[in-house]
């Protein structure tokens, strides 16, 4: 039977980032997926806008641009928010 490892046997650099995962488990794939829904919002606001700005089909890009405004303002809370957790 393996005996399994005890903090002693692990580097510190290892057992602190082994203690970080386990008290936030996929704390990375969350920011990934913060980072890449706000670009995207970001990129559809920047449409959006200068539709609004060109003054082309302002009754459809007025809501859009408020929804991608809102997906950005989102993914900026849920950023803090999983950085003030895990401080």
């Amino acid at each position: 039977m393996i005996k399994p490892k005890s903090p002693n046997n692990l580097k510190p650099q290892q057992y602190a980032r082994l203690k970080a995962e386990a008290a936030a488990p996929y704390r990375g794939l969350r920011q990934f997926i913060y980072i890449g829904v706000g670009a995207s919002g970001f990129i559809g606001a920047f449409v959006f806008f200068f539709q609004l700005l060109a003054r082309r089909d302002i009754e459809q890009a007025l809501p859009n641009f408020a929804i991608q405004l809102g997906v950005i303002g989102m993914m900026i809370l849920l950023w803090k928010w999983e950085n003030r957790k895990n401080k």
